[in-house]
């Protein structure tokens, strides 16, 4: 089953898998956790989505 990155329930040990989204649901995990000046950037993108394994809460700690 894919997992929705749009509606699902987020944690920080949430897999980033191969069907990864910057969906507007993963914004607002990373607004909670990270606080409101939080912001993606093309760097941090590629790097969430760069074949290595990793959680949320490794994207949080990044």
């Amino acid at each position: 089953m894919v997992f929705d990155w749009h509606s699902a329930e987020l944690t920080s040990s949430t897999p980033v898998d191969a069907n990864y989204k910057n969906s507007q649901n993963v914004r607002r995990f990373m607004l909670r956790k990270c606080g409101e000046g939080f912001r993606f950037d093309r760097d941090f993108m590629a790097w969430i989505r760069n074949d290595i394994p990793k959680t949320l809460g490794d994207v949080v700690e990044e």
